[in-house]
């Protein structure tokens, strides 16, 4: 299993840290229960953290013109038409992925096109949950004009737990499916915004699969 490149120096420094921690319990703290113990407790704690920066590599199969992928690995938790200020400046319907943190947290370009747009935002660490988390939170607005012309919005927004957003997309680059916008560190969410005439293939509550789940087709402009 690969591990993304966002977690190589963490888990370098955590191996570091509970091992220095380990061998002076081993050595000194008598009977095997609590050392066994405690370095039980520190393998889960580095699997679990392992786990949270694997990154799959994936290629989308299916049919590419006109369709929108889901970013991320996780489930969907809102699905609604909203105004969209910053760069749409227009209604759009926005789904909603909230990724755990037993996720995998590396965000897929949802569309092939090009990167038109790219701002961060400083901002609170609500809840992602909450809908205002969109607009209050530390967030990431990246902005792409699809192959067919038609605009959409991908928003990376931390959590309570998420404190660092990592962008790789730049205006003028082209975005595609398989390669990746970003990273976002521990439990967060990912909007998208699409055009209003836009067929969402998505459901509240649905499993998504970063790369690879197809969440809506949006067709050129008549």
């Amino acid at each position: 299993m690969k591990i993304h490149r966002e977690g190589t120096n963490i888990l370098i420094l955590l191996f570091i840290v509970l091992v220095a921690l380990n061998i002076p319990v081993w050595l000194f703290m008598p009977p095997v229960a609590i050392p066994a113990f405690l370095s039980g407790l520190s393998l889960v704690v580095y699997l679990f953290v392992f786990n949270f920066f694997r990154c799959p590599k994936r290629h989308y199969r299916g049919k590419r013109a006109d369709r929108v992928v889901s970013s991320v690995d996780g489930r969907v938790v809102a699905v609604e038409k909203v105004m969209e200020n910053e760069w749409l400046k227009s209604e759009a319907i926005m789904v909603s992925v909230f990724m755990s943190p037993l996720n995998v947290h590396a965000n897929w370009f949802p569309v092939d096109g090009k990167v038109d747009y790219v701002a961060h935002h400083r901002g609170r660490f609500l809840s992602a949950y909450l809908p205002k988390a969109s607009t209050e939170n530390e967030r990431s607005t990246v902005g792409i004009t699809m192959n067919n012309g038609r605009r959409i919005v991908v928003r990376q927004i931390a959590g309570a737990m998420a404190r660092r957003i990592v962008t790789y997309a730049h205006p003028g680059e082209t975005a595609d499916i398989d390669d990746h916008l970003g990273f976002i560190k521990f439990g967060s969410r990912v909007d998208i915004y699409l055009p209003v005439d836009a067929k969402v293939l998505l459901r509240i509550g649905d499993l998504t699969r970063g790369g690879l789940s197809p969440l809506a087709i949006v067709k050129p402009k008549p």
